[in-house]
Protein backbone atom coordinates (compact mmCIF):
# COMPACT_ATOMS: atom_id res chain seq x y z
CA UNK A 1 0.00 0.00 0.00
CA UNK A 2 0.92 3.37 -0.61
CA UNK A 3 1.24 6.37 1.91
CA UNK A 4 -0.74 9.51 1.62
CA UNK A 5 -1.33 11.40 4.80
CA UNK A 6 0.23 11.25 8.01
CA UNK A 7 -1.12 13.03 11.53
CA UNK A 8 0.25 13.78 14.66
CA UNK A 9 -2.53 14.13 17.68
CA UNK A 10 -2.59 17.38 18.99
CA UNK A 11 -1.86 17.64 22.69
CA UNK A 12 -5.45 18.95 23.54
CA UNK A 13 -7.02 16.22 21.46
CA UNK A 14 -10.20 14.70 23.39
CA UNK A 15 -9.94 11.25 24.23
CA UNK A 16 -11.49 9.08 21.59
CA UNK A 17 -11.53 5.93 20.11
CA UNK A 18 -9.97 5.95 16.42
CA UNK A 19 -12.93 5.38 14.03
CA UNK A 20 -14.59 8.60 16.32
CA UNK A 21 -11.40 10.56 16.06
CA UNK A 22 -10.35 10.56 12.42
CA UNK A 23 -13.92 12.09 11.34
CA UNK A 24 -12.38 15.72 10.43
CA UNK A 25 -9.06 15.37 11.13
CA UNK A 26 -8.11 13.79 7.58
CA UNK A 27 -7.65 15.28 3.75
CA UNK A 28 -7.38 11.75 1.88
CA UNK A 29 -10.70 10.01 4.17
CA UNK A 30 -13.71 12.81 5.14
CA UNK A 31 -16.50 10.61 5.57
CA UNK A 32 -16.67 8.24 8.97
CA UNK A 33 -17.75 5.24 6.67
CA UNK A 34 -14.91 5.50 4.91
CA UNK A 35 -12.19 5.89 7.48
CA UNK A 36 -14.06 2.60 9.46
CA UNK A 37 -13.24 1.15 6.32
CA UNK A 38 -10.06 2.36 5.96
CA UNK A 39 -9.10 0.88 9.61
CA UNK A 40 -11.04 -2.21 8.48
CA UNK A 41 -8.87 -2.59 5.93
CA UNK A 42 -5.84 -2.60 7.73
CA UNK A 43 -4.78 0.88 5.75
CA UNK A 44 -4.59 3.21 9.17
CA UNK A 45 -1.41 2.88 11.13
CA UNK A 46 -0.97 4.28 15.02
CA UNK A 47 2.41 4.61 15.89
CA UNK A 48 3.71 1.64 13.46
CA UNK A 49 0.58 -0.81 14.06
CA UNK A 50 -2.23 -1.72 12.21
CA UNK A 51 -5.41 0.58 14.11
CA UNK A 52 -8.30 -0.89 15.32
CA UNK A 53 -11.84 1.32 15.31
CA UNK A 54 -12.09 0.76 18.95
CA UNK A 55 -8.24 1.73 20.27
CA UNK A 56 -8.09 4.87 22.20
CA UNK A 57 -5.86 8.17 20.70
CA UNK A 58 -3.43 9.60 23.23
CA UNK A 59 -1.57 13.01 22.57
CA UNK A 60 1.73 12.58 20.75
CA UNK A 61 0.32 9.66 18.71
CA UNK A 62 1.67 9.17 15.08
CA UNK A 63 -1.33 8.35 12.82
CA UNK A 64 -0.37 6.99 8.88
CA UNK A 65 -3.33 6.25 6.06
CA UNK A 66 -2.43 4.41 3.09
CA UNK A 67 -4.32 3.69 -0.11
CA UNK A 68 -4.30 0.67 -1.48
CA UNK A 69 -2.22 -0.82 -4.52
CA UNK A 70 -4.73 -1.15 -7.57
CA UNK A 71 -4.47 -2.83 -11.02
CA UNK A 72 -4.71 -0.11 -13.53
CA UNK A 73 -7.18 -1.06 -16.11
CA UNK A 74 -6.13 -1.92 -19.96
CA UNK A 75 -4.92 0.88 -21.51
CA UNK A 76 -7.66 1.91 -24.95
CA UNK A 77 -5.27 3.25 -27.74
CA UNK A 78 -7.47 6.41 -27.91
CA UNK A 79 -5.79 9.67 -28.40
CA UNK A 80 -7.83 12.22 -25.37
CA UNK A 81 -7.38 15.41 -25.68
CA UNK A 82 -6.55 17.69 -22.90
CA UNK A 83 -8.79 21.11 -22.70
CA UNK A 84 -7.22 22.70 -19.13
CA UNK A 85 -4.95 21.25 -16.29
CA UNK A 86 -3.50 22.45 -13.12
CA UNK A 87 -2.10 20.57 -10.00
CA UNK A 88 -5.54 19.18 -8.69
CA UNK A 89 -8.00 18.43 -11.85
CA UNK A 90 -7.81 17.69 -15.60
CA UNK A 91 -10.53 18.81 -18.25
CA UNK A 92 -10.66 16.70 -20.99
CA UNK A 93 -12.22 16.64 -24.54
CA UNK A 94 -14.65 13.14 -24.16
CA UNK A 95 -15.17 11.89 -27.81
CA UNK A 96 -18.53 10.82 -28.54
CA UNK A 97 -19.46 7.34 -28.14
CA UNK A 98 -17.01 6.73 -25.38
CA UNK A 99 -18.43 5.77 -22.05
CA UNK A 100 -16.74 7.37 -19.07
CA UNK A 101 -16.51 4.29 -17.30
CA UNK A 102 -18.41 0.86 -16.92
CA UNK A 103 -18.07 -2.83 -17.72
CA UNK A 104 -16.76 -2.35 -20.93
CA UNK A 105 -13.62 -1.93 -22.49
CA UNK A 106 -14.27 1.48 -24.35
CA UNK A 107 -13.92 4.14 -21.96
CA UNK A 108 -12.49 6.69 -20.72
CA UNK A 109 -10.73 5.49 -17.55
CA UNK A 110 -9.23 3.22 -20.03
CA UNK A 111 -8.31 5.40 -22.92
CA UNK A 112 -6.34 7.83 -20.27
CA UNK A 113 -3.99 5.42 -19.23
CA UNK A 114 -0.63 6.16 -20.09
CA UNK A 115 -1.75 9.56 -21.57
CA UNK A 116 -2.49 11.54 -18.49
CA UNK A 117 -0.80 11.87 -14.99
CA UNK A 118 -1.80 12.82 -11.53
CA UNK A 119 1.75 14.18 -10.21
CA UNK A 120 3.70 13.65 -7.31
CA UNK A 121 1.06 15.25 -4.82
CA UNK A 122 1.34 13.42 -1.27
CA UNK A 123 -2.61 12.12 -1.73
CA UNK A 124 -2.24 12.10 -5.88
CA UNK A 125 -4.63 9.42 -7.43
CA UNK A 126 -3.20 6.08 -8.83
CA UNK A 127 -4.76 7.23 -11.93
CA UNK A 128 -7.21 10.84 -12.97
CA UNK A 129 -10.92 9.81 -11.90
CA UNK A 130 -13.88 11.36 -13.21
CA UNK A 131 -16.12 13.64 -10.99
CA UNK A 132 -19.20 13.47 -12.83
CA UNK A 133 -20.71 11.78 -16.33
CA UNK A 134 -21.88 12.76 -19.68
CA UNK A 135 -23.33 9.83 -21.92
CA UNK A 136 -21.89 7.83 -24.08
CA UNK A 137 -23.19 9.82 -27.36
CA UNK A 138 -22.49 13.14 -26.12
CA UNK A 139 -19.19 14.68 -26.70
CA UNK A 140 -17.65 17.83 -24.51
CA UNK A 141 -15.71 18.83 -21.26
CA UNK A 142 -15.50 16.05 -18.75
CA UNK A 143 -13.30 16.85 -15.36
CA UNK A 144 -11.35 14.52 -13.89
CA UNK A 145 -9.68 14.72 -10.57
CA UNK A 146 -5.96 14.57 -9.79
CA UNK A 147 -5.94 14.14 -6.30
CA UNK A 148 -8.41 12.42 -3.38
CA UNK A 149 -8.76 15.74 -1.61
CA UNK A 150 -9.81 17.25 -4.86
CA UNK A 151 -11.69 14.61 -6.03
CA UNK A 152 -13.67 15.32 -2.75
CA UNK A 153 -14.36 18.48 -2.76
CA UNK A 154 -15.44 18.25 -6.67
CA UNK A 155 -17.89 15.65 -5.46
CA UNK A 156 -19.32 18.62 -2.97
CA UNK A 157 -19.02 21.02 -5.81
CA UNK A 158 -21.32 18.92 -7.76
CA UNK A 159 -23.89 17.55 -4.85
CA UNK A 160 -24.30 21.27 -4.02
CA UNK A 161 -24.87 22.36 -8.05
CA UNK A 162 -22.54 25.10 -8.18
CA UNK A 163 -21.28 23.71 -11.59
CA UNK A 164 -22.89 25.83 -14.08
CA UNK A 165 -22.80 23.32 -17.71
CA UNK A 166 -23.21 24.91 -21.03
CA UNK A 167 -24.35 22.69 -23.58
CA UNK A 168 -24.57 22.86 -27.54
CA UNK A 169 -26.94 20.90 -29.68
CA UNK A 170 -28.18 20.72 -33.08
CA UNK A 171 -32.22 19.80 -32.71
CA UNK A 172 -35.17 19.04 -35.76
CA UNK A 173 -37.63 21.58 -35.95
CA UNK A 174 -37.56 25.54 -35.57
CA UNK A 175 -37.30 26.35 -31.91
CA UNK A 176 -37.96 29.81 -30.29
CA UNK A 177 -35.07 32.59 -29.76
CA UNK A 178 -34.91 31.42 -26.18
CA UNK A 179 -37.29 29.22 -24.04
CA UNK A 180 -37.18 27.32 -20.67
CA UNK A 181 -38.61 23.28 -20.08
CA UNK A 182 -39.56 22.56 -16.71
CA UNK A 183 -41.29 19.01 -17.05
CA UNK A 184 -40.58 16.81 -14.64
CA UNK A 185 -38.31 13.50 -15.27
CA UNK A 186 -39.04 10.59 -13.40
CA UNK A 187 -41.26 12.31 -11.21
CA UNK A 188 -38.58 15.16 -10.08
CA UNK A 189 -38.21 18.45 -10.63
CA UNK A 190 -35.96 19.05 -14.05
CA UNK A 191 -35.26 22.66 -15.22
CA UNK A 192 -33.57 23.66 -19.02
CA UNK A 193 -33.04 26.46 -20.04
CA UNK A 194 -31.82 27.35 -23.93
CA UNK A 195 -31.60 29.88 -26.74
CA UNK A 196 -30.98 30.17 -30.14
CA UNK A 197 -27.54 30.57 -32.01
CA UNK A 198 -28.68 30.43 -35.46
CA UNK A 199 -30.91 28.31 -37.65
CA UNK A 200 -30.65 26.40 -41.13
CA UNK A 201 -33.18 25.26 -43.56
CA UNK A 202 -33.15 21.15 -43.71
CA UNK A 203 -34.72 18.67 -46.60
CA UNK A 204 -35.58 16.11 -44.20
CA UNK A 205 -36.99 18.28 -41.06
CA UNK A 206 -37.43 21.49 -42.67
CA UNK A 207 -35.21 23.48 -40.40
CA UNK A 208 -32.37 22.26 -37.94
CA UNK A 209 -31.62 24.80 -34.79
CA UNK A 210 -27.98 25.59 -33.11
CA UNK A 211 -28.92 25.61 -29.30
CA UNK A 212 -27.06 26.31 -26.29
CA UNK A 213 -28.54 24.46 -23.28
CA UNK A 214 -27.97 25.38 -19.25
CA UNK A 215 -29.39 22.40 -17.60
CA UNK A 216 -30.38 23.60 -14.24
CA UNK A 217 -30.60 20.20 -12.88
CA UNK A 218 -29.16 16.65 -13.47
CA UNK A 219 -31.76 14.31 -14.67
CA UNK A 220 -30.67 11.04 -16.71
CA UNK A 221 -30.71 12.32 -20.41
CA UNK A 222 -32.20 15.42 -19.26
CA UNK A 223 -31.49 17.79 -22.04
CA UNK A 224 -32.53 15.16 -24.15
CA UNK A 225 -35.51 13.93 -23.03
CA UNK A 226 -36.61 17.92 -22.66
CA UNK A 227 -36.27 18.92 -26.15
CA UNK A 228 -37.81 16.26 -27.50
CA UNK A 229 -40.51 16.42 -24.76
CA UNK A 230 -40.77 19.77 -26.93
CA UNK A 231 -40.96 18.53 -30.21
CA UNK A 232 -37.47 19.18 -30.95
CA UNK A 233 -34.98 16.30 -30.98
CA UNK A 234 -31.38 16.57 -31.10
CA UNK A 235 -30.28 15.35 -34.09
CA UNK A 236 -28.91 11.95 -34.40
CA UNK A 237 -30.60 10.66 -30.94
CA UNK A 238 -31.92 7.31 -31.69
CA UNK A 239 -33.58 7.13 -28.01
CA UNK A 240 -35.47 9.73 -28.16
CA UNK A 241 -36.57 10.83 -31.96
CA UNK A 242 -39.69 9.96 -33.21
CA UNK A 243 -39.79 7.57 -36.34
CA UNK A 244 -40.61 9.86 -38.54
CA UNK A 245 -37.88 12.14 -38.44
CA UNK A 246 -34.21 11.46 -39.79
CA UNK A 247 -31.50 9.88 -37.09
CA UNK A 248 -28.30 10.05 -39.62
CA UNK A 249 -27.36 7.43 -37.35
CA UNK A 250 -23.53 7.72 -39.05
CA UNK A 251 -23.17 11.26 -37.80
CA UNK A 252 -23.81 10.72 -34.01
CA UNK A 253 -25.25 12.53 -31.59
CA UNK A 254 -25.51 16.79 -32.02
CA UNK A 255 -25.10 17.27 -28.66
CA UNK A 256 -21.64 18.42 -27.03
CA UNK A 257 -20.64 20.40 -23.20
CA UNK A 258 -18.63 23.12 -24.42
CA UNK A 259 -18.60 25.40 -21.04
CA UNK A 260 -18.02 24.56 -17.22
CA UNK A 261 -17.77 27.31 -14.52
CA UNK A 262 -17.75 26.50 -10.93
CA UNK A 263 -15.55 27.40 -7.81
CA UNK A 264 -11.59 25.67 -7.99
CA UNK A 265 -12.03 22.67 -5.56
CA UNK A 266 -8.52 23.97 -3.70
CA UNK A 267 -8.52 27.84 -4.60
CA UNK A 268 -12.04 28.57 -4.55
CA UNK A 269 -11.19 31.06 -7.34
CA UNK A 270 -14.11 30.97 -10.14
CA UNK A 271 -12.71 28.32 -12.86
CA UNK A 272 -14.33 28.87 -16.31
CA UNK A 273 -13.53 25.98 -19.03
CA UNK A 274 -14.59 26.02 -22.54
CA UNK A 275 -13.92 24.74 -25.51
CA UNK A 276 -15.71 24.39 -29.18
CA UNK A 277 -18.60 22.39 -30.49
CA UNK A 278 -16.97 19.44 -32.88
CA UNK A 279 -16.72 20.69 -36.47
CA UNK A 280 -19.24 18.75 -37.86
CA UNK A 281 -22.07 21.17 -36.06
CA UNK A 282 -21.18 23.81 -38.39
CA UNK A 283 -20.68 21.33 -41.67
CA UNK A 284 -24.20 19.81 -41.02
CA UNK A 285 -25.58 23.03 -40.60
CA UNK A 286 -23.89 24.60 -43.53
CA UNK A 287 -24.50 21.34 -45.49
CA UNK A 288 -28.04 21.18 -44.71
CA UNK A 289 -28.79 24.71 -45.78
CA UNK A 290 -26.76 23.75 -49.24
CA UNK A 291 -28.66 21.17 -50.28
CA UNK A 292 -32.18 22.82 -49.26
CA UNK A 293 -30.76 25.83 -51.37
CA UNK A 294 -29.78 23.50 -54.04
CA UNK A 295 -32.88 21.72 -54.21
CA UNK A 296 -35.19 24.75 -54.17
CA UNK A 297 -33.05 26.90 -56.92
CA UNK A 298 -33.65 23.64 -59.62
CA UNK A 299 -37.40 22.66 -58.65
Amino acid sequence: MRLVETHIVPPDAPRLRLSDYLPGQLQFITSRKGIKKAIKNGAVEVDGQIGHTGDWVNPGQHIKIYSPDLTPPRPLDMPIETIYEDDHLIAIHKPAGLAVSGNQYHTVNNAIQGQLSTGNAPDALPWPQAVHRLDAPTSGLLLLAKTHRSLVALGHIFAERQVHKTYQAIVCGLAKNKGSINTPIEDKEALTTYHKIKEARSLKCEWLSLLELHPHTGRTHQLRRHLASIGFPILGDKQYTPSNLPLLKQKGLFLCAVKLEFPHPIHKIPLKIEMSAPSKFEIMLQRSQNRWEKFNIEK
